[in-house]
């Protein structure tokens, strides 16, 4: 089973780095989706329903990830 991972950054660069190491690296993890900021990633997560998120801690605003990952993970449906 493949891991379904959404990858969050406020760096389109960033994202798109680490899907590109995931994709040659790591064929077993999927990326499902990504976002710019942790209101898009919570609306990403309910969306496409990942198992995985990769999270920068250190992006801007209001709800910045570190803050917001109490709440983006109350709405993961994480499998056991």
């Amino acid at each position: 089973m493949a891991l379904r991972a959404l990858i969050v950054d406020d760096e389109a660069d960033a994202r798109d780095n680490l899907r590109l190491m995931l994709e040659e690296h790591c064929p077993e993890v999927q990326i499902v989706g990504q976002a710019g900021s942790a209101p898009e990633a919570r609306e990403k997560i309910q969306a496409v329903q990942p198992n995985a998120l990769f999270l920068d801690i250190k992006m801007p605003g209001k709800m910045a990830s570190r803050c917001s990952l109490p709440s983006l993970s109350s709405i993961c449906r994480w499998s056991s």
